[in-house]
C-alpha cells in the first residue's frame, strides 16, 4: 500500500526537524515505493544478478538516510532514492566487468547464461556513459532521464523536483530519448 504524498511530505519535514521517530515512521512510509522502484530497476538487470531487489533498496535508504540531505517533498525523496539505486547499479556492473577481465576471480566455465550476463553488464555501462555525455550537454535532460527512466516519477513529479513545467519535462524526455537510443545504437 503507498503512502499519501502529503503524509510523506509531513515525515520529510519532521525528519529535518530532527525528529527520530519520524526517521522510523518514513520507512514504513515509503517501503512499498522503494520496493516497487527497485524491482522495476533489477528488472532491467541480467538475470542471476548478484544483488536483489530487496538489497538494493536497504543499501539505497542507508545512503539517503546517512547523507542528511534536506527532501523538500516526496518527488524529491524519491528523485534522490532513484539516482542512489541507479549508482549502486553502475557499481556493481562496473565490478562485475572488473570479474569478467579477471580480477582476481577463478575462472569458470562460460554458458549461454554468463554471456548474456555480461552482455546485461556492458549495457548497463554504455548507458551510464552515453547519459554522462548526455549530462555534458544538457544535464536537465541527464536529470530527467534519471527522474523518469530511472526514478520512476511522472511528468508532473519530475517537473516539480526540477523546477520547471511538465510540458518542458515531455519536451526534454523525448529529445533525450532520442539522443540516448541515436547514442546507444551507433
Amino acid at each position: 500500500m503507498q503512502a499519501p504524498t502529503g503524509e510523506i511530505t509531513r515525515l520529510l519535514g519532521k525528519v529535518r526537524e530532527g525528529d527520530e521517530a519520524a526517521r522510523a515512521h518514513l520507512m514504513t512510509a515509503v517501503y512499498a515505493e522503494l520496493r516497487r522502484l527497485s524491482a522495476a530497476m533489477m528488472r532491467r538487470e541480467r538475470p542471476g544478478h548478484s544483488l536483489q531487489a530487496t538489497e538494493l533498496l536497504h543499501e539505497a535508504y542507508l545512503k539517503l538516510v546517512g547523507q542528511e540531505i534536506d527532501f523538500a517533498n516526496r518527488a524529491h525523496f524519491f528523485a534522490a532514492a532513484s539516482t542512489v539505486m541507479r549508482h549502486i547499479l553502475v557499481d556493481y556492473a562496473r565490478a562485475h566487468r572488473s570479474e569478467k577481465r579477471g580480477g582476481g576471480q577463478v575462472p569458470v566455465t562460460l554458458d549461454e547464461n554468463a554471456l548474456f550476463s555480461a552482455q546485461q553488464s556492458e549495457q548497463m555501462l554504455a548507458l551510464e556513459e552515453a547519459l554522462q555525455r548526455l549530462g555534458k550537454m544538457d544535464a536537465r535532460q541527464a536529470r530527467i532521464v534519471e527522474l523518469r527512466f530511472f526514478g520512476g516519477l511522472t511528468e508532473e513529479e519530475a517537473a516539480d523536483v526540477l523546477g520547471v513545467s511538465s510540458r518542458t519535462v515531455k519536451r526534454d524526455w523525448k529529445m533525450a530519448k532520442a539522443w540516448l537510443f541515436s547514442e546507444m545504437n551507433s
